[in-house]
């Protein structure tokens, strides 16, 4: 049971004592903000576990299956344009036909051909022949849809779904991108598995940004839906502020002026809507970490996770004993980018807006990966951990530097070129923090802070 491994009790109690610290120190709101994006981070952490620390298998285009997730939100979370859908909507949907009638040609020739001396050149002429009649097809269309009120929308817009349902098909969308993606790089090795997995992410990142027609760009989409309440519909709400009410009935109690009571509470709605609004995130957010953690563990500890360790420790002689390594590296492969995906839509959802400039590698990938490297790689205990660690400091590490320089330099005049010099470097006190942890923790503790567990039958 999950209540009983002591490595949840570790990672609970490690964050907890920690959220505790920042809410009393700095505000509950901070506190749970961190929060929600460590268990978000964690969430990313587990699934590129799954491919490395059960099959080995290296993949550096975390950043580009966080964004196809996060491009579900828009997809099926904001409402149509019907302008955008009669200006162009029938050229799209051709060229998406258009586009799979080429990937079918494609899987035709890879099976009926297999072993055929010109089968590679088919396909190569096939897919060179298609792109720029792929263009011809869908490029008026773009045009028209991308000039329908380009400063407000100009892009077919979603399904107008609730923004959970965005959730699922982001990690099923991002399934079946690993499994293309798959098909043609997990073949290779290592070394060069990571650098195409981080060429692809880079695909997908531009297409992202460039295609407005369907993401709008970089000129980002905002106000996307919420699972939880808004802050005003709180501040509105009479229940809510009777309960503002109760739980701070002693500090209210001692404001005798009615007109200084009024504008107490209100401050105090305001505050605590906020404050509301990210713990029914964090809530949310947790369901979701314990919902993976727990059917990861059962993966892990059943003859398939046996199986996974056996092929990622010795790929021969697991081919010996008659596994298909081939097929099981695919299906975890799309089974970690799909839980990805998951948490990219999780992310966007959280920020309640869909920005595809924002992705970064140094954020979605070498970050992801320093959680899963210092946490400890193929425990699932160890990436939560990871997740929590490495992002509280990522967000911590700027506000304690400033306290300690604050402290050490107190004696010095605001002038002061030392002083001024370290307070203007304090944005850049979090990448000291990250390679000091990080070295600390490989030099010590080179299998992570909670190492894989070797389990004897």
């Amino acid at each position: 049971m999950i209540k009983k491994n002591p490595d949840f009790k570790i990672c609970f109690s490690v964050m907890t004592v920690l959220t505790i610290l920042v809410g009393l120190f700095q505000s509950w709101g901070i506190a749970l903000s961190m929060l929600n994006l460590c268990l978000i981070s964690a969430v990313m952490a587990m699934g590129v576990n799954i491919q490395w620390g059960f099959a080995g298998l290296i993949n550096f285009g975390v950043m580009g299956f966080l964004a196809i997730g996060g491009l579900a939100t828009v997809l099926i979370s904001v409402p149509p344009v019907p302008e955008a859908w009669s200006a162009g909507g029938i050229g799209i949907l051709i060229s998406g036909f258009f586009l799979l009638a080429v990937v079918f040609s494609v899987l035709i020739i890879n099976k009926r051909l297999p072993n055929h001396k010109y089968k590679n050149y088919f396909i190569f002429l096939i897919i060179i022949l298609s792109i720029p009649l792929l263009k011809l097809i869908a490029g008026p269309s773009i045009s028209k849809i991308e000039s329908i009120n380009a400063a407000t929308s100009g892009f077919l817009g979603g399904a107008n779904l609730p923004i959970i349902f965005s959730w699922f098909v982001g990690a099923i969308l991002c399934a079946l991108v690993a499994f293309v993606v798959g098909k043609v790089c997990l073949g290779l090795r290592s070394d060069y598995l990571a650098i195409s997995t981080l060429l692809v992410s880079g695909i997908i990142i531009t297409i992202v940004k460039h295609e407005e027609w369907l993401s709008r760009g970089v000129k980002n989409v905002i106000g996307l839906k919420r699972p939880v309440p808004y802050e005003v519909d709180l501040q509105n709400s009479e229940w809510f502020i009777k309960l503002v009410e109760f739980l701070n009935s002693s500090k209210l109690s001692n404001v005798l002026d009615f007109d200084e009571r009024t504008s107490l509470l209100n401050q105090l709605v305001i505050s605590s809507s906020g404050v509301f609004v990210k713990l029914c995130f964090s809530l949310i957010f947790l369901a979701v970490v314990l919902i993976i953690l727990y059917f990861s563990e059962k993966a892990l500890n059943s003859p398939w996770g046996r199986m996974m360790r056996a092929i990622r420790d010795n790929e021969e002689a697991a081919k010996a004993m008659g596994k298909n390594v081939v097929k099981q590296h695919l299906f975890i492969f799309m089974l970690g980018s799909a839980i990805i995906g998951f948490a990219g839509a999780m992310l966007v959802t959280y920020d309640g807006l869909f920005t595809p400039s924002s992705y970064q590698p140094l954020r979605y990938t070498f970050l992801i990966w320093v959680m899963v490297l210092l946490g400890g790689t193929g425990n699932n205990y160890g990436a939560i951990l990871g997740g929590f660690v490495v992002w509280f400091i990522w967000i911590q590490s700027a506000p304690f530097a400033l306290l300690v320089i604050n402290i050490f330099t107190s004696h010095l005049d605001e002038t002061n070129y030392i002083k001024e010099h370290l307070l203007n470097s304090v944005p850049y006190f979090r990448y000291l923090m990250m390679g000091l942890g990080l070295l600390l923790v490989m030099r010590y503790r080179p299998k992570g802070l909670l190492p894989e567990k070797i389990i004897k039958n």
